[in-house]
């Protein structure tokens, strides 16, 4: 018993050490991929955005109010990412999984998602055809991708800063700075590091969108290898 109690106490530190590290170096490259993913949906898929779902209902709305054409994808985005944000927990439930570990096989689903976007907007050459029937199963692939990636940060991640709410990190990186710069007594703890963390965040998220803004211009239905393989990347992470 006490050998057990020994060897699960120096397991633990180093599965605490992984999980730290994980956390610090895994959400920059996370985020060029959402930003990638993001701007790839809007433009080749038909507009709609597929890390930022909650924003398809303002495109909506906003068809409904100046009388223009209904995009189905963009009203089934919002469902279709809730249901794969279960389907993933289930998988994490059944692996029994934590940590890294888990944090692993959210990534390899999230590859292989990423992985049928190319090969499906490769082989139909979905872009020509954005309102297709073609495309929209590529978006909600992309969709259950995001989901994937979410679920991932909240689950197998839970310190770590969200890669696709860019809202979010704008304004912890307002607010940092503001509380750096001033003398007064702060209001929020943890400031240089959150403003690390956002400007990271936000960096990585705009170099993804302009990266694939010129991919697409460039390979067309090719430009997803890029996410793909940077997806293929944050796998080597540790």
């Amino acid at each position: 018993m006490s050998t057990l109690l020994t060897s699960r106490a120096l397991r633990g530190p180093s599965e605490g050490a992984r999980a730290q590290s994980l956390e610090a170096r895994l959400p920059p490259l996370l985020s060029v991929i959402a930003g990638m993913v993001d701007l790839m949906g809007f433009f080749m898929l038909g507009h709609v955005f597929t890390a930022h779902v909650t924003g398809n209902l303002v495109v909506a709305a906003a068809a409904i109010v100046e009388g223009g054409s209904l995009v189905t994808t963009q009203m089934l985005a919002i469902p279709v990412f809730m249901l794969a944000l279960a389907v993933v927990w289930w998988i994490a439930q059944l692996s029994d999984r934590h940590g890294p570990r888990l944090a692993r096989l959210l990534l390899l689903v999230q590859f292989a998602l990423l992985a049928a976007v190319l090969i499906f907007s490769v082989s139909v050459k979905a872009s020509a055809n954005q309102h297709g029937v073609a495309a929209g199963v590529i978006v909600m692939l992309c969709v259950c991708a995001m989901a994937s990636q979410y679920a991932l940060l909240r689950l197998a991640c839970p310190k770590a800063v969200s890669t696709a709410v860019m809202t979010g990190n704008l304004t912890n990186a307002v607010l940092a700075l503001m509380e750096l710069s001033s003398a007064r007594p702060r209001l929020l703890p943890g400031d240089a590091d959150r403003l690390r963390q956002s400007l990271y965040l936000l960096g990585g998220f705009l170099l993804g969108c302009v990266v694939a803004a010129a991919a697409v211009s460039a390979l067309g239905d090719w430009a997803w290898m890029l996410p793909v393989v940077l997806a293929g990347g944050a796998l080597a992470v540790r």
